[in-house]
């Protein structure tokens, strides 16, 4: 009902339902009914729909207040969830941040985890605004919004068009946080981009064990879903959801970081794990014309002298109202919606078809708005 809409406790509601789409997806997933999978896939959307009309109704008025009239979102992540599942336990922390991690890949892994640990709590929260990692992960570092860390921390933050790396102060803007929230932690941050670097972590993971709190930023998923774009031979192994977890699963059964996590199962931790953000298979492109200086994102832009159908997006006029830094004075976001991407007229078609069920991320839906947060300890 449209008409419910705007009720703001409905965000935990979205998170329960999400929840019983998937598990009915990884149901059905095992068995040969393949109409039936067909029909969830419609429900999917369905709810899809609903959930980014839910998204555009009530986001501004999440973004501008406090306390529970709000979902725990990225900036809040620390002092909503991550603070609380430190507190009153005297074990090493280390949370875990696997880049690009939907609800539906963490299930995927979940079985392979329990092996070794035990499941305290498994929670969602909703990633802001644009859903990719140079904002949704650095606010969650930082415990700020995008507009406030390019305000506080002009050095740090990079706008999309600023030449150089986004994320290159992931460990400055979560030490700031730390010193901000007088938590005086013995803290460690370890980022793995590459296998080597994976291999490091594994022959280091006792050091952890020193740490009040050790943070590891993963990013192996991140680079297969944009690989996926640009090797043919990854669109062959991803072609579809069920192929998609099936990757995940092979590549965390394989990983360093499983490795590494299997090396202190023995000792006692405080292990939580989470992401920044989730992505979806785009299926429909959308048009939108730009000038050179319009961002290239296939699900969020924003620019100055964007042309594009009202309806087609969601559309923020006021970046600042919803805490995104305004590079220009005339600067508008917009969103994708659904499995929507955002095409250029230039070679339209060309373009349409090359990223058409590619994973993308940056707008608004299920899979990447609502993302795991989850507490483990040993056995």
């Amino acid at each position: 009902d449209a008409g419910t809409l705007t009720v703001q406790s409905y965000y935990n509601e979205w998170k329960d339902l999400y929840k019983e789409l998937i598990r009915w997806e990884l149901k059905l997933e095992q068995t040969e009914g393949k109409q039936m999978l067909e029909m969830m896939e419609m429900q999917k959307t369905e709810a899809n729909a609903e959930f980014v009309r839910y998204v555009e109704a009530n986001y501004l008025h999440w973004m501008n207040t406090e306390g529970d009239d709000r979902p725990t979102m990225s900036h809040t992540l620390f002092n909503d969830m991550i603070f609380p599942a430190m507190e009153g336990n005297s074990d090493p922390t280390i949370l875990v941040v696997i880049d690009n991690l939907r609800f539906d890949q963490w299930k995927i892994i979940q079985p392979m985890l329990l092996e070794h640990f035990q499941m305290l709590d498994e929670q969602m929260f909703y990633s802001i605004l644009p859903t990719s990692t140079q904002y949704s992960r650095n606010a969650i570092f930082s415990g700020l919004t995008p507009a406030q860390m390019s305000k506080k921390h002009p050095n740090w933050w990079k706008n999309d068009t600023d030449e150089g790396g986004k994320n290159m102060h992931e460990q400055d803007f979560l030490i700031d946080q730390l010193a901000r929230k007088r938590k005086n932690l013995k803290t460690s941050y370890t980022k793995i981009t590459n296998h080597h670097n994976g291999r490091l972590l594994v022959d280091n993971a006792h050091n952890l064990l020193n740490n009040d709190l050790s943070v590891i930023v993963y990013n192996f998923v991140d680079m297969l879903s944009h690989a996926r774009t640009e090797m043919e031979v990854l669109k062959e192994l991803a072609s579809n959801e069920v192929a998609y977890r099936s990757l995940t699963q092979s590549w965390f059964n394989n990983s360093p970081l499983f490795d590494a996590l299997k090396r202190i199962a023995d000792k006692k931790i405080n292990l939580l794990i989470t992401t920044d953000h989730g992505t979806i298979r785009v299926q429909n492109p959308v048009k939108v014309v730009g000038d050179k200086n319009t961002t290239s994102n296939l699900r969020y832009k924003h620019g100055k002298n964007m042309s594009f159908k009202e309806k087609e997006v969601y559309t923020v006029r006021h970046p600042l109202e919803i805490g995104l830094p305004r590079p220009n004075v005339s600067s508008t976001f917009i969103f994708s919606r659904s499995n929507d991407f955002l095409v250029y007229p230039n070679n339209y078609n060309y373009y349409a078809n090359y990223y058409k069920n590619t994973f993308q991320h940056g707008g608004i839906s299920l899979e990447e708005v609502l993302i795991p947060f989850v507490q483990m300890r040993s056995k």
